[in-house]
């Protein structure tokens, strides 16, 4: 449906050269089930990066945080997280790895010295683990705020990703993804990455004191 609409695959280096229509994957978590299509978008020419919980990838437990306490609970196969050598695997394949922090936690209530542990040293281990760079990070449940951008840009990440509330794409600590879940239908997934979404959702939700979770800029989902 987004190649129909014109977009065009690039690799996270080229997230940054202004391109329109530039379509880039993400996936935060670095659930086991990302391998399911690895393949696809390898046949596809789609780019994308693995954003890795860094304290959830030494075994094979669900991934473990309150708010998918029920789905770990119903369906925990799903909640299991990639290895280190399966992250290994990806990278060699020309994936992305980034950071998703070590307890993915809601950063805007750390301290600075939490913040630091969480944003340095998940960005320490991927690099100690992969043997390669880590510059990309993503906000646990898309939050931030200016003192969490300055810690991301402290902790040596070249960009940081949120969601929707507070993004700037001009800001590289606070640029947008639209987000995409299993209960989003075509038609849900096909607005969702139209540039009227986004704006409808911000009227929405300034009317209902609330953010929305979804943007994009000018029609380029990243």
């Amino acid at each position: 449906m987004l190649r129909r609409r014109g977009f065009r695959p690039i690799p996270a280096s080229a997230l940054f050269d202004g391109l329109r229509r530039g379509l880039h994957v993400t996936f935060d978590d670095a659930f086991r089930d990302i391998l399911d299509v690895i393949p696809l978008l390898e046949r596809s020419g789609f780019h994308a990066t693995v954003f890795a919980v860094t304290s959830s990838t030494d075994d094979d437990r669900p991934f473990d945080v309150p708010e998918l306490a029920k789905e770990a609970a119903d369906h925990p196969q799903r909640l299991v997280t990639m290895r280190w050598s399966e992250l290994g695997e990806l990278a060699g394949r020309g994936f992305e790895i980034g950071s998703h922090t070590v307890t993915h936690p809601h950063l805007t209530t750390l301290t600075d010295a939490e913040l630091d542990r969480e944003l340095g040293d998940s960005r320490v281990r991927i690099e100690d683990e992969l043997k390669r760079p880590c510059g990309l990070l993503a906000y646990p449940y898309g939050e931030h705020n200016a003192r969490v951008q300055a810690a991301a840009r402290r902790c040596g990440y070249t960009a940081a990703f949120g969601l929707w509330a507070g993004t700037e794409p001009s800001n590289r600590y606070a640029l947008p993804r639209i987000d995409l879940y299993r209960r989003d239908s075509l038609p849900r997934a096909t607005l969702k990455t139209t540039f009227l979404k986004p704006h409808a959702s911000a009227v929405l939700a300034r009317v209902r004191g609330r953010t929305s979770s979804v943007y994009s800029q000018g029609d380029s989902p990243r």
